[in-house]
């Protein structure tokens, strides 16, 4: 750690409070990220998930009767690393054992060697017993059990090809539901028709209740959706035994064909890991040849989120560059240090290079926008999305070149993009419009927890912002509407709902920026209400902090170990509220440079990012250098600024003529 050796805070005028360190710390942070900057101007840092990421990787492995290779015994010991002190396995570090992910993790476990009166798998079993046995699981991990053939496939929904030809535009249909869904439930959808199989030499019998392998269905009300689609799904199973391959077939065929399409411009289906997974047993199904082609080309994938690390093997869920990159970019040049230039230049021609400009699933509902946009990952063509695009949009513009015209045409085309994917209700989502069908949740498949991509305040937010930073101003008519749809979703207490990060300190940071970017009046009563809530959950020793658990558990807001990435958020957000010389900011930068190493990095265990709320969550590895670095940084122009003294030439790298597009 590095001490705070000039006095703590200082105070200005009565009323103002200023901390001290921040601008070594500033120099320190700069410097560890540009180390860091790949030769070609991007940066890249590991996104890491739970265990079920190695718990599955091993049981997919199984399948194809290699769980005793190298890579899946150093993902057992990872999973070994990883248990909790009581059995089980848990979904974020400080969460309570899951039932789904310790199922899994048993299962890896025993299936690469593990011998089951081992203390860790005495441990897992009690903990999973305790929790309900496999018959809880969720609807995912019963199609894993189906394949090593620990239960029937009865024991799973059925999800069939047939639903790639339902009519675009009706309200069930593929596209209906969310993107990561969609590239989910194709090639799941083929593993469903074929029911794959292999029986395993070893089970996990002794992890069902009484031996009855029988999912423990929930008790849903007669007349409700949930039941509706229940009875649906013995329907389906119906139709699956008697129905005439050739009836089946075209279907199939529907379903494959989508998938292969969506090999193109990808770094796999959706270039993330459950898909990844699915387009491996999918192509098994079809029967391609291991060697082929594009079976190849789908273990490369999976084999690309591989990190090994001493005796260990994890996978990452996906890579992050594009948003690494942006926001990375961001904090480099709110330092306004003349030595970032050249970096932030660099990572501005990067960012360009990854514009799409090809159509993807999003025209579905948005038909005749010209394609572009920004995807997460190092290729995922099919789906740019909204957030990404809105960061990329403001590190574009930090770079200075905005004028020149390859940056202002692309910058056009996204700001085209961005007003053209607003949501009826007022809001943006993070691919789509309008997948907010809430009938769809009900689907047996479902649990997931991510059939849906409705609005949200962080993404809204975050586009008011690069709107503001364009230019734009309140009286925008899109503008009008996301202002809108925030004032709808203020929680009672004066937070937000974050979305995409940990949790109502995310979205509020994200409210509070947005609003100030766009030129919205700080003193409104629901901002400073906002800022508020902030204020009130710092904790004692200065910094901000708060669990995943809050999805589950509302009234738990605000609270958790304190991190340094939400405690830079809660930071940002109070000084976009006008309260940069409070003490409660004073305090939360003291935190940032008492618990900042000595090479310029802060630790961050906890998960941060949120994947799929109440199922799954990442860590974000730059998250704790980049945010912090952006909150130390404008805090230093903002404690200039008091001062009274120059603040650097930032504003004159946001064009003073931008283009209002729309």
């Amino acid at each position: 750690m590095i001490a705070n050796t000039e006095g703590g805070a200082r105070h200005g005028t009565a009323g103002q409070s200023f901390a001290s360190g921040h601008d070594a710390a500033l120099d320190r942070t700069r410097g560890w990220l540009r180390d860091r900057q790949q030769a070609d101007g991007h940066w890249v840092a590991e996104l890491e998930g739970d265990t079920i990421l190695e718990s599955e990787t091993i049981l997919l492995m199984a399948f194809f009767g290699r769980e005793r290779e190298d890579v899946c015994v150093r993902c057992a010991r990872y999973l070994l690393e990883h248990q909790l002190p009581e059995g089980g396995w848990a979904n974020y570090p400080g969460g309570p054992a899951d039932i789904s992910t310790s199922v899994k993790g048993y299962f890896a476990l025993k299936l690469t060697g593990t011998p089951v009166d081992h203390p860790a798998m005495v441990k897992a079993r009690e903990a999973v017993l305790k929790m309900g046995g496999a018959g809880a699981c969720n609807s995912f991990t019963r199609f894993y059990l189906a394949l090593l053939g620990q239960v029937s496939y009865d024991e799973c929904p059925t999800v069939p090809p047939e639903l790639t030809l339902i009519p675009k535009h009706w309200g069930f249909s593929l596209y209906a539901m969310s993107s990561w869904t969609r590239t989910i439930v194709v090639p799941l959808s083929i593993v469903s028709h074929f029911k794959p199989t292999r029986q395993t030499p070893v089970g996990i019998d002794e992890l069902f209740l009484d031996g009855v392998k029988r999912w423990t269905r929930p008790k849903y009300p007669l007349f409700s959706w949930s039941r509706f689609f229940l009875i649906g799904d013995r329907a389906l199973k119906w139709y699956d035994r008697l129905a005439p391959a050739a009836l089946r077939r075209p279907g199939v065929k529907a379903a494959h064909r989508w998938m292969v399409e969506h090999f193109e411009d990808s770094d796999g289906v959706g270039a993330i890991y459950p898909p990844m997974v699915y387009t491996i047993l999918s192509l098994h199904c079809l029967g391609y040849e291991p060697d082929s082609e594009p079976v190849a080309w789908a273990w490369r994938q999976l084999e690309d989120l591989r990190i090994d690390e001493g005796e260990t093997t994890r996978f990452q869920p996906c890579v992050s560059p594009v948003w690494d990159t942006a926001i990375a970019a961001i904090a480099l040049s709110d330092a306004d240090e003349p030595a970032d230039e050249p970096a932030v230049e660099k990572a501005a021609e990067w960012l360009l290079s990854k514009e799409i400009r090809r159509g993807g699933d999003w025209q579905v509902r948005r038909p005749g926008i010209e394609p572009t946009g920004w995807h997460f990952q190092y290729a995922n063509g099919f789906y740019p999305d909204i957030d990404d695009t809105a960061m990329v949009l403001m590190a574009l513009l930090r770079a200075g070149k905005a004028d020149e015209p390859r940056y202002a045409a692309s910058i056009k085309r996204a700001v085209d993009w961005l007003l053209a994917m607003q949501n009826r209700d007022g809001g943006w989502a993070a691919f789509d419009v309008d997948i907010d069908n809430e009938v769809l949740t009900k689907v047996p498949f479902a649990d997931h927890n991510a059939m849906l991509d409705p609005s949200c305040p962080d993404i809204t937010a975050r586009v008011i912002e690069a709107l503001g930073d364009l230019g734009h101003a309140v009286d925008h008519p899109s503008v009008q509407k996301g202002l809108a749809y925030i004032w709808r979703t203020q929680e009672p207490e004066g937070c937000w709902y974050g979305r995409w990060g940990v949790n109502y300190i995310y979205g509020t940071w994200q409210v509070l920026q947005g609003l100030k970017a766009i030129g919205h009046p700080m003193d409104h009563p629901a901002l400073v209400r906002g800022a508020d809530w902030l204020e009130s959950v710092q904790q004692p020793c200065g910094g901000w902090g708060e669990t995943c658990r809050t999805y589950d558990d509302p009234s738990l807001k605000g609270t958790g170990n304190p991190t340094p990435s939400q405690t830079a958020w809660a930071v940002l957000g109070l000084m976009a509220a006008g309260r940069a010389a409070s003490p409660a900011v004073a305090r939360g930068i003291r935190y940032l440079v008492d618990a900042q190493a000595e090479d310029g990095s802060w630790d961050e265990a906890d998960f941060t990012g949120t994947g799929f709320p109440r199922v799954f969550y990442l860590r974000y590895h730059l998250y704790r250098i980049s945010f912090p670095l952006m909150a130390l940084a404008r805090y230093g122009r903002a404690v200039a600024r008091e001062r009274g003294l120059a603040t650097g030439a930032l504003a004159s790298r946001v064009p003073a003529d931008p283009r209002p597009i729309a």
